[in-house]
């Protein structure tokens, strides 16, 4: 049995949400949050969740990490050609998480800062990896992690969705055991709400974990617009 919960929130300091999210039948799952002025992020975030809705929407689809990336191969381009028709969206452009599961199987693909968690037996484990400045300056050693929160250039992207015509996509698959719980959210969550209490609210056993989760970033300041998307495998 797999339940899942959603909640999206424009938060307490922007003017609209640019986050998308979709939840589709075959067990399939997106985050999306866009970027750009003029209510553009808000249209890339769109584009992104109809083009996968109408890629997996025609029979007899065949789930694998090849198909999931080719859903953001082509939603970059669906983006990039609205651009060309409307100058004025210059600049847009869209993280993208999206998770599938297949029997006892998930698979994933991904691009920018929005995440793929995995909750088991207590531990929560960020299953991709964000595509961002401070992410690499982390990784090659210049900051840690804890110089990382609050830098000045932590929303800075270096991949997103959109913005040019080659684009690299990361793809992966895990087995998924009972009891796992999933969450993809954007980065209005993960930069309110320290992982811990992200566990906490995961395991706590709550009516709708989704939307404990966009409340805690709320009381946090919700500086942002939060997403978050919450998948049990074989809840009781």
């Amino acid at each position: 049995m797999i339940k899942v919960y959603e909640a999206t929130d424009i938060g307490l300091v922007r003017s609209c949400n640019e986050d998308s999210l979709l939840s589709l039948p075959a067990d399939t799952y997106m985050v999306a949050d866009g970027m750009g002025g003029h209510a553009a992020g808000e249209v890339a975030s769109h584009i992104f969740v109809e083009t996968a809705r109408k890629m997996l929407s025609v029979p007899d689809v065949c789930y694998s990490e090849l198909l999931l990336k080719k859903i953001v191969l082509q939603a970059n381009q669906d983006i990039l050609q609205r651009v060309a028709e409307h100058p004025e969206y210059s600049g847009m452009g869209t993280t993208a998480t999206v998770f599938h599961l297949e029997g006892s199987q998930g698979m994933w693909a991904h691009v920018g800062d929005s995440r793929l968690y995995l909750l088991r037996d207590g531990c929560l484990r960020q299953v991709t990896r964000d595509h961002s400045l401070v992410s690499d300056l982390v990784e090659n050693g210049t900051i840690t992690q804890e110089q990382a929160k609050n830098h000045p250039r932590k929303n800075v992207l270096m991949r997103a969705v959109g913005v040019e015509e080659e684009l690299v996509v990361d793809t992966g698959s895990f087995a998924v055991q009972p009891g796992d719980k999933m969450l993809l959210c954007s980065d209005g969550l993960t930069n309110m709400v320290e992982n811990d209490k992200i566990r906490q609210l995961l395991e706590a056993g709550t009516a709708d974990p989704a939307a404990a989760l966009a409340a805690a970033a709320l009381e946090a300041g919700g500086l942002d617009n939060v997403t978050a998307l919450v998948v049990e495998y074989n809840a009781e």
